[in-house]
């Protein structure tokens, strides 16, 4: 008996000093959750979004949207990861509270079947409006503190031009944001965002110790912001050297969203470490800079009436002449089925020949229109109605009448597209708005676009694809949902004093506010 109990005990220390052993070598990996929705919501377009639009995946078809979360990389074996929901919707209308009630309602139920969770990787575009709701993301987020906790920690990665309202700032541990514009670094941006989180977690540091907000009394265009011209560009290069000071983990500037009619939409600064000074002190300068240079922002490309740009178009013998027709560039929020341009184009007689000054138009959508090519087919004569189903403040839908020269289907956005050739110009007419930014979505159409005299898309500042294979180009004063004259948009609840809208700031105030921590109740 005292042989058993001897060796027993023995045998349990022997078994429990190996679990030790193992677990000292083999540390548990961290869960980490996968949750957001991203659209800007345009609150000056008579659009609405539903839940449709965001294409939301769950699950394991989460991984897809991250690259560096391949099963091989060093991020995905370093965390054992549980996606829920992630929706990304093209910019537009103000989102349906229907919508944005059943996608975080199943974000919440599917991030309660893998509790508790040591992360979350909170991915926002952060310029959402929702019907009834002043701040969705902060909304969203606090919903999902709610049900996890405060204990975990939740890292944020935003695009530059999402609002940070002082409730989201509160109850997200790490934040960051795009630093180039067009945002070719959106994907290093997010995977900046999960670095952070698991070096927090793997260090044992955690939550950092401050996080500095400072509200920026400026509200301008991406057009106006770009960070391929100064000052923008200067003013980004200033971000990544505050990263690199001890103490600070990370620092951000967030342009804000300028279509969208709520107090949160305006310029935000924010730093977060664990050295008081260090990032009081970078957010304050990045502020201050910011700031400073807040008069020499300009449009990023020339600009002009329609009038005028076409005028030019006409003269010019760098091909393609490149016209952005921005009152309505759905990448920006816009209905994107304002009829006005296209319009203005088919009155145009240098246009009216097939002989012409070859134009290609994208794009206008057209149920009816693709309806009447797909029972022509291509080369058959089609005449109905395109346009101005949801915005039809500037124009009324337009009869086109012309020839069937493609037809293209299974488009993730446009579901069917269709190519009318009326005179000298290519109209793309889609069953459902997209932006055309790639050449694939011309060619795809037997378009060729580099070879056309003039090229007119629904965009603001040109994406990198088409600023590389412009002639020329030229941004078009247009009226609609996104349109650039901020003055005449008529805001309503923005906070004032606000740039450009006003010149007086008596009560200028750009010291470090100190955001509380998450577990602060």
């Amino acid at each position: 008996m005292t042989f058993f109990r001897t060796y027993g005990v023995a045998l349990i220390l022997g078994l429990l000093f190996t679990a030790c052993s193992l677990e000292t070598k083999t540390p548990r990996k961290p869960k980490i959750a996968i949750a957001g929705l991203a659209i800007e919501s345009s609150t000056f377009s008579p659009a609405t979004t539903a839940a449709s639009a965001f294409l939301a995946r769950q699950g394991e078809a989460i991984f897809d949207y991250y690259p560096f979360l391949d099963e091989d990389s060093v991020q995905r074996n370093a965390a054992t990861w549980l996606p829920a929901l992630r929706g990304h919707a093209l910019p537009g209308g103000i989102v349906t509270r229907e919508a944005y009630d059943s996608l975080v309602g199943v974000t919440l139920e599917l991030l309660k079947e893998n509790m508790p969770y040591d992360g979350l990787f909170f991915d926002i575009h952060g310029a959402m409006s929702v019907q009834g709701i002043e701040d969705p993301e902060g909304d969203f987020i606090e919903k999902i503190r709610a049900l996890i906790g405060t204990e975990t920690l939740i890292s944020t990665s935003m695009d530059l031009h999402g609002n940070v309202s002082e409730r989201l700032a509160k109850h997200t541990d790490l934040i960051t944001c795009y630093r180039m514009a067009p945002h070719e670094d959106a994907l290093q941006s997010k995977q900046r965002a999960v670095d952070n989180l698991l070096e927090r977690l793997q260090s044992g540091k955690g939550k950092p110790k401050y996080k500095a907000w400072i509200p920026v009394p400026i509200l301008l265009p991406g057009e106006k912001t770009s960070t391929r011209i100064e000052p923008g560009k200067s003013l980004y290069a200033q971000v990544q050297p505050q990263t690199e000071k001890a103490g600070v983990i990370d620092a951000a500037i967030w342009i804000g969203y300028a279509w969208a009619d709520e107090p949160r939409n305006h310029a935000v600064v924010m730093v977060t470490g664990d050295d008081q000074t260090a990032v009081s002190e970078s957010a304050e300068l990045l502020a201050n800079h910011f700031w400073d240079v807040r008069e020499q922002f300009d449009f990023v490309a020339p600009t002009a009436t329609l009038k005028e740009s076409l005028d030019l178009a006409l003269k010019s013998t760098r091909k393609p002449f490149v016209i952005s027709d921005m009152g309505d560039n759905p990448t920006a929020g816009g209905a994107g089925d304002v009829t006005w341009t296209l319009r203005e184009l088919l009155a145009q007689a240098e246009f009216q020949s097939a002989q012409g000054p070859t134009v290609i138009y994208a794009s206008i959508p057209g149920p009816e229109m693709i309806a009447a090519a797909l029972e022509a087919g291509v080369g058959g004569q089609v005449k109905a109605k395109v346009g101005a189903e949801v915005d039809d403040r500037f124009a009324p839908p337009i009869l086109l009448e012309g020839i069937v020269e493609a037809i293209h289907k299974g488009d993730v956005h446009a579901e069917v597209e269709a190519v009318i050739r009326v005179g000298s110009i290519r109209v793309i007419v889609t069953q459902k708005r997209k932006p055309y930014h790639r050449e694939k979505d011309f060619t795809q159409l037997g378009l060729d676009p580099r070879n056309s005299d003039v090229l007119i898309v629904k965009i603001g500042y040109l994406v990198p694809e088409l600023y590389d294979l412009r002639g020329d180009w030229i941004m078009a004063l247009t009226p609609g949902g996104v349109d650039q004259d901020l003055e005449r948009l008529g805001y309503q609840r923005v906070q004032r004093p606000l740039f450009p809208l006003d010149k007086e700031f008596p009560d200028l105030n750009l010291k470090t506010r100190w955001i509380e921590s998450s577990e602060q109740p």
